[in-house]
């Protein structure tokens, strides 16, 4: 009788295939495995690159502030920012610009935020809104505006400064930036002065005063 050949596999059948089949799978698993903790690396290597960069950028700006050589530069920096802030609904985006940073004393800063700020006097009063005003209010408003703009920046500078640990009673750095405080806001009040045609002068904050409000 004839042996009967149901149920046995072929020579080509599937079942035959299945262990090259499960070697591929395991060889590109492993693969992928691999390109996932390449990727891994090399996103991990870059983020920590990216950290350290930052670390020692903050590090040389903070040895540069503690020697006294940045921190008018920052004083400045945040001054226009915030001033560029408070002309923006009247005179639009970064009306002031990103202006070069003078020598580094309290004069030259005091004289540059100065410049800077009140020459957009004219441009301020030609604004529709501010057409109707008569002359003592325009000019009162315009100062109070970049006044604040002022405060606010010294305010900021000095808040970073003293988390430096680089402000003191004697502290020249201290020293440095309460004189330029001190000479723009006799700049703000001369220039007040002159648009209302007075020597009478406003009520001008301390530093110390400002930066409790």
């Amino acid at each position: 009788m004839a042996t009967s050949s149901v149920g046995l596999p072929s020579p080509s059948s599937p079942a035959t295939l299945r262990p090259q089949s499960s070697s591929q799978s395991v060889e590109n698993a492993v693969q992928t495995t691999e390109t996932k903790k390449s990727s891994q690396l090399d996103y991990s290597t870059g983020t920590l690159r990216s950290q350290q960069n930052a670390q020692i950028l903050q590090a040389s700006m903070d040895v540069s502030i503690r020697s006294g050589d940045s921190s008018l530069a920052l004083l400045y920096r945040t001054a226009i920012d915030r001033i560029n802030e408070y002309l923006e609904p009247e005179l639009g985006p970064n009306a002031i610009g990103a202006a070069n940073m003078p020598d580094s004393t309290p004069e030259g800063t005091a004289g540059r935020i100065l410049s800077l700020s009140t020459a957009f006097y004219d441009a301020y009063a030609a604004q529709p809104r501010n057409k109707e005003k008569d002359v003592d209010t325009l000019a009162r408003d315009f100062v109070a505006l970049i006044r604040k703009g002022f405060e606010q920046g010294f305010s900021e500078a000095r808040e970073i400064l003293s988390g430096l640990g680089v402000l003191g009673e004697e502290s020249p750095i201290e020293q440095g930036i309460n004189k330029t405080y001190a000479l723009v806001m006799q700049g703000f009040d001369d220039f007040l002065a002159s648009k209302l045609g007075t020597s009478t002068k406003a009520d001008t904050p301390a530093p110390s005063e400002a930066n409790a409000t």
